[in-house]
């Protein structure tokens, strides 16, 4: 069967021309994790292709995507990617022509914001309130987004969902997709507020949700059976034609191993192979028009 991890992560060596925030790299990690050692990890864990999200490490300046350009350009076949601008500059067509920069190239799939994070030119602390994505200057980003007919990646925690969907009330023809399950933790319950503002985010036909760094929010190792329930809710609201598997490897190697992230889908008793199916690549080439 196909398999499309779509959501991963990529980076360079700490060089002059493409420096790192070092303090913005994953748990555990002091180096590199290149393109060819994510095409290694999907050759052993059977994946065909993944989506390569762009970390904050290099920033949102004008280089910020450009390791991820390069690794697409290098593995045409293989990987896609998703790019990070600067949402808030003084020039609103500026930040409109960041986004046709990105998306101009044809295996650049969108834009992401982290909601989740104070808005930073280094995203690190956490905020679950934060409302910037609310903010009426980013009206020319949802308008651009819906002309180019591209999709913004949103990385929100649980209480930022009701703003994700007035976002999608507000700009109909604007695909999102709503990165990691809105990242549940020891604060969350997969039937009770705030989590489950996703039944109602559901409504919204222009959102999808991936099912993705289960590790990461886990308190039982693999196959991270108290998740499940949190799966099993998005598949009732959703249905399986609205949710893509991801791994969001290598941000968990202290967690799990790549294949962990996404093998765990194969032990759920909930999911038919019709839902497989989709979670592992149906979704994804629907939204991406594959």
């Amino acid at each position: 069967m196909r398999f499309i991890d779509t959501h991963t992560h990529a980076w360079g060596a700490d060089t002059e021309e493409l420096p790192w925030q070092a303090e913005v790299l994953p748990p555990g990690w002091d180096g590199p994790y290149t393109s060819r050692d994510l095409i290694a990890d999907m050759d052993a864990g059977g994946v065909d292709e993944s989506v390569v999200v762009t970390t904050p490490l290099y920033g949102r300046g004008v280089r910020a995507n450009e390791y991820t350009m390069r690794a697409i350009e290098a593995f045409p076949n293989r990987l896609w990617g998703v790019g990070l601008i600067d949402f808030f500059q003084d020039d609103p067509e500026q930040v409109c022509a960041d986004i046709r920069r990105v998306v101009g190239h044809d295996r650049m799939l969108g834009v992401r914001m982290h909601a989740c994070l104070e808005y930073e030119a280094y995203p690190s602390e956490l905020n679950r309130t934060a409302d910037w994505i609310r903010d009426d200057t980013l009206e020319t980003v949802w308008e651009e987004a819906a002309a180019l007919d591209t999709t913004v990646f949103i990385f929100p925690k649980a209480a930022q969902l009701p703003m994700i969907k007035t976002i999608a009330e507000e700009h109909p023809t604007v695909q999102i997709v709503v990165d990691h399950m809105a990242f549940p933790d020891e604060t969350t319950a997969s039937d009770t507020t705030p989590w489950n503002a996703f039944e109602s985010v559901a409504e919204c036909e222009n959102v999808a949700v991936k099912v993705s760094s289960l590790p990461r929010s886990a308190e039982r190792e693999w196959p991270y059976e108290d998740l499940h329930s949190y799966v099993h809710n998005l598949i009732d609201w959703f249905g399986p034609e609205r949710l893509m598997l991801g791994s969001d490897y290598p941000w968990m190697n202290d967690w799990a191993r790549y294949e962990d992230c996404l093998s765990w889908i194969e032990e759920t008793s909930f999911l038919s192979a019709r839902d497989i199916a989709y979670l592992s690549h149906r979704t994804f080439e629907r939204i991406h028009e594959m």
